[in-house]
């Protein structure tokens, strides 16, 4: 059975280009997208400011994560939110995943669009239209599978009200918190009466126990892992509750669900003991695919444990140099609006073609401009930068090109990447 509609994917290669994609050039226009690639373009035929996807780290940190997961003993649904590209979805469906995690509404509806069959929705859907299309794409489509999350009674309530008379039910996973975190029930005993509430509510089963432990860890130190560690080991109690009173007893596959990009090997550690022939554990990692060269390089389980050979950041971003008014600075052409700042300001790395730029910092972005801080570069000159953040990257690019080698003097565009944000 395919996970995606694979026809549907391919139909991208056929959209045209034109203004509304940032650095293709005019000449591009007109074509389709694979009448362009057929060119054979390259970097330096793009614009400026861009963001760019490395084919080769894109090979090499799929294959990293599905042997990483399979001899963990776990599966994967990556956070399709980071891209929200399906052709990258359907890559990491090839490479092992056993779904795809989706963060809202609009966000499930581009997955159906695309012919998704197994989604996880790491939130909570109370939107009653949203619940009622929902229930009736499971029932037009026997082979979809899907699951939300719930964290209060009242919301089971909405839910199940929303459901009324819908075609099919609903499969919801409790999902547990904790004190200062983000969402979920805070104590085992609402999460148990919450889960309770599922069972007995019309249109809805429960299907397992979700959760997030990335707000308990904001880094790799003793505290922040003692912290996500024991807010594993409360969703491994809360599942052995829950399964003790048969509260799972309407689903035929129950899932076990954390882990983002930060702490999947944690999640490993103290959930895999869990799956049977029941059971699932299933981590969550989206972020993985692209990684970066700052937040994730620092936190990512095959950097700060070394488990296995490390990921390769996959995204660059590559201003121009349009002003330099005085020693030691100069104004790149590419901003907030081109680039993430949230976890950490852009990377000098080299120039296109020349030299590295050692020692070179950029010390803030304005919407449209960076600070390029002690860099020895001219007028003109096409800076790589190395990113921080993947998640804050894609959704200001609609259509992003991939190079067969980020390091070369002129790298070739090999795909372009659509994105639905």
């Amino acid at each position: 059975m395919e996970l995606i509609d694979r026809a549907k994917v391919a139909e991208l290669a056929g959209e045209r280009l034109d203004f509304r994609f940032k650095a293709i050039p005019a000449e591009a226009w007109g074509l389709t997208v694979a009448e362009y690639l057929a060119t054979a373009p390259r970097l330096d035929g793009l614009g400026t400011p861009l963001l760019t996807l490395d084919a080769a780290a894109l090979d090499h940190n799929l294959r990293t994560m599905a042997a990483w997961c399979e001899q963990a003993g776990v599966g994967l649904a990556p956070h399709g939110k980071t891209s929200m590209a399906p052709a990258l979805w359907q890559r990491h469906l090839d490479a092992g995943a056993c779904a795809v995690t989706l963060a809202n509404l609009p966000q499930l509806r581009v997955g159906r669009a695309f012919g998704l069959r197994r989604v996880h929705l790491a939130n909570t859907l109370l939107d009653p239209a949203g619940l009622r299309w929902l229930s009736a794409e499971l029932a037009a489509d026997p082979e979809f599978r899907f699951a939300s999350w719930v964290d209060s009674t009242r919301a089971v309530a909405l839910m199940s009200g929303a459901l009324r008379g819908a075609p099919a039910p609903v499969d919801v996973c409790v999902e547990l918190g904790a004190p200062g975190g983000r969402t979920g029930c805070r104590t085992l005993s609402e999460a148990v009466e919450v889960a309770r509430a599922v069972h007995a509510a019309p249109g809805l089963r429960l299907a397992g126990v979700s959760g997030y432990e990335g707000p308990l860890g904001p880094d790799a130190s003793p505290a922040s892992l003692s912290a996500v560690t024991g807010y594993l080991r409360g969703m491994a109690e809360l599942h052995r509750q829950l399964a003790g009173e048969g509260l799972f007893d309407e689903v035929d596959e129950v899932w076990v669900t954390a882990g983002g990009s930060a702490f999947f090997d944690t999640v490993a550690e103290e959930l895999a003991p869990l799956a049977d022939d029941r059971t699932r554990v299933v981590v969550r990692a989206g972020a993985y695919l692209a990684h970066d060269d700052g937040f994730y390089r620092g936190i990512s389980p095959f950097g700060r444990r070394g488990a296995g050979e490390p990921l390769r950041a996959a995204l660059h971003g590559w201003a121009r140099v349009v002003s330099a008014p005085e020693p030691g600075l100069a104004l790149l052409d590419a901003g907030k609006r081109d680039l993430p700042v949230d976890l950490g300001l852009p990377a000098p790395q080299k120039v296109r073609g020349g030299k590295p730029l050692t020692g070179a910092t950029v010390s803030g972005l304005n919407d449209q401009h960076a600070y390029l801080r002690d860099a020895e570069v001219a007028v003109g000159d096409v800076v790589r930068l190395g990113i921080s953040h993947p998640c804050t990257a894609f959704d200001r690019w609609t259509l992003i090109p991939v190079l067969d080698d980020a390091d070369a003097d002129r790298p070739r565009v090999v795909d372009l990447v659509r994105t639905f944000f």
